[in-house]
Order: structure tokens, then sequence, then C-alpha cells
């Protein structure tokens, strides 16, 4: 039982760290990115991959249900037979920043999501967006690796533990999910339940 009260106090604990105006920050991205028509690209290795694709799910659907014109959210990680042909003819250090290249418009978001921060093709992806002049998001634990200095907005989770880092990466996420849909509803006083309430009847 101390290992389940050690984690749930470690993860609680850690939660309380997270910084709200780092939040704040990726929500003013994200959003202007909307307005302008902008591409939202996102991805990541492993758990950090999954929680890319929750994340890009979140935005098609949730963040989108109701809106007249909807997030464009592209998962990098989708397409299996891209990323392996880039693996294997070029590099998996390039399997983002392959899909990158030539795609990027000043008005994109580009969100690599790296438990260590230090994922050389997380790295390598937002070297390219940094030099395309697209704003860059960074998500990352542990002591926040290379990506942490790099990125426009930094989500750094302040653990030394990688499940603990990727279970409050997805919080993040979501937290900045239900910050926008209550943004775009023009309402800062409606609850997220009120939101789904209202959009899906």
């Amino acid at each position: 039982m101390n290992s389940f009260s050690n984690y749930i106090g470690v993860l609680t604990d850690t939660a309380n760290k997270i910084d709200i105006k780092a939040l704040e920050a990726c929500v003013d991205i994200m959003i202007d990115a909307y307005k302008k028509g902008g591409t939202i690209y996102i991805f990541g290795n492993g758990g950090s991959g999954a929680t890319a694709s929750h994340v890009s799910g979140d935005f098609i659907k949730g963040v989108s249900l109701g809106l007249s014109r909807k997030f464009k959210v592209v998962f990098l990680n989708d397409n299996v037979s891209a990323m392996l042909a880039i693996s294997n003819d070029l590099s998996y250090d390039d399997i983002f920043v392959e899909q990158l290249r030539g795609r990027l418009n000043n008005e994109d978001v580009v969100i690599g999501i790296s438990g260590s921060g230090n994922s050389i093709n997380v790295v390598k992806a937002l070297e390219y967006s940094i030099e395309q002049k697209v704003k860059t998001v960074a998500f990352c634990g542990y002591k926040g690796g290379k990506i942490k200095d790099m990125a426009d907005s930094v989500v750094h989770i302040p653990v030394m533990d990688m499940e603990i880092t990727e279970d409050l990466h997805l919080v993040a996420f979501h937290a900045i999910k239900q910050e926008i849909i209550i943004r775009l509803a023009g309402n800062m006083k409606v609850s997220m339940g009120e939101q789904y309430d209202k959009r899906i009847k």
C-alpha cells in the first residue's frame, strides 16, 4: 500500500507545482493560431505519442464541437508508413522534422512532447520550426532537457518520474482544453459541463 500512497503523494505534490502562467501562454498561442487559421502540429514518442494522439482527438472533436470553424490539428505519429520510410531511409531522428519540412506557415503552432526533454526527433522538429519562425510549445518533465530552453511556451512537469510526467502532461492538456472552450464561448463564468450541455443539444 505504501507504493500507492507514495505515487499519489508525489503526483499530487507535483501537480501543485505546475506553472499556471505556462498553461495560459499555451492557451494564448493555440487560440491565436485558431483565429488566424493556422494548423497545430503535435507529436511525441511512446507514452508522449499517446498523449499527443489523445490531445489531437480532443481538439478535433471536443474543442471543435459546435464551432463553425474547426481547429486544424495534425498528429504526426498517425502516418505509420511515412514514419517507417523516413526511419528506414533517413533516420528515426527525422521522423517528425521531415514531415514538417515545406509545410509550415507563420500562423501555425508546433507542439513537441518529451518526458526527458531530450528526445532527438522532438528536438530536431522544434529546432526546424523555430528556424521557420513558427510558434513552438514544449511539454517536458525531469529537469526539462534541451526543449525546455527552446520553445516559446514550456509546460514543465518538475519530477524525476516518467509515469507522473506523462500523467500530468495529460492533466495539463485537459486544463488547457477546458480553458480554450470557455474562452471561445465568451463567458468565463460558464462551467465546462454547461458548455458541453449547450453544444451537444
